[in-house]
């Protein structure tokens, strides 16, 4: 939440309140153990060498082209934080599920992305699942700005009044490969979460979605340049912070 830190990863302990528990990441960032595994191994081949925040970023890399997408390259010797901020992470510092398109262009802004890369981003949508409460309001609500068709075939995987927990694709089409169908799921109306179709609805960003539903080079181009600024947003470097040897405890 700090920064490229992967202050995320930190269990609670005696001075750590984890961020893993904060609304926005509890049950929707999973997949903790994975890096904890890859951290391990590379412990053994140079204990002490390399940060859990490197691991990270390079996973994320690794795991966008095991599903078909971009590769990229990556700025390395990042440091680990030795705090992390369950707080901010809960401030409204974290996209919502339920932003504006206002409230997301600040809030990437407020990370040195722009408008296009907050949209770039948010192809990252084309794979992953969501919780059902996450998006329980949106298929009931009988809005205009959802497919009644896609509304009610969410709603098998989402009851009304039970199933909080429940997951379901973000895209029902590729659910797990990663291509530029959500682009197209908007414009059809079949965004999931509430802050999708915001990115379509007569703004500001409308004719990027449109860019990216026509063009998935230019989508992934962007992505690649979008992530590796995510990557490099407020690392910790030379002296700054420690090498976690354990990715979810500190040394």
């Amino acid at each position: 939440m700090q920064g490229c830190d992967a202050s995320i990863l930190l269990d609670d302990g005696p001075s750590i309140i984890s961020e893993k528990n904060a609304l926005p990441n509890k049950g929707s960032v999973r997949g903790y153990e994975v890096i904890e595994a890859a951290k391990s191994e590379v412990e053994k081949l140079c204990p002490g060498v390399v940060s859990c925040a490197d691991v990270l970023t390079v996973a994320a890399c690794d795991a966008s082209e095991m599903v078909g997408g971009p590769s990229w390259s990556v700025k390395l010797r990042r440091r680990d934080s030795t705090t992390a901020s369950l707080l901010l992470a809960e401030s409204g510092a974290l996209p919502s599920f339920k932003a504006s398109l206002d409230s997301l262009i600040s809030t990437f802004g407020d990370n040195g992305l722009s408008a296009r890369d907050m949209v770039a981003l948010s192809g990252a949508h084309t794979i992953g699942q969501a919780q059902c409460f996450l998006f329980r309001d949106r298929i009931y609500n009988n809005g205009s700005d959802i497919d009644a068709g896609f509304a009610s075939t969410r709603r098998r995987r989402c009851p009304i009044n039970d199933g909080n927990g429940n997951l379901a694709p973000l895209d029902l089409v590729t659910p797990n490969s990663f291509d530029y169908n959500y682009f197209k799921n908007l414009i059809q109306k079949k965004g999931l979460l509430e802050s999708d179709p915001v990115l379509f609805s007569g703004g500001s960003t409308d004719s990027i979605v449109r860019e990216y539903s026509n063009n998935p080079s230019k989508f992934k181009s962007d992505f690649t340049a979008a992530m590796v600024k995510v990557s490099e947003i407020r690392p910790l470097t030379g002296q700054e912070g420690v090498i976690r040897r354990i990715c979810g405890a500190l040394p």
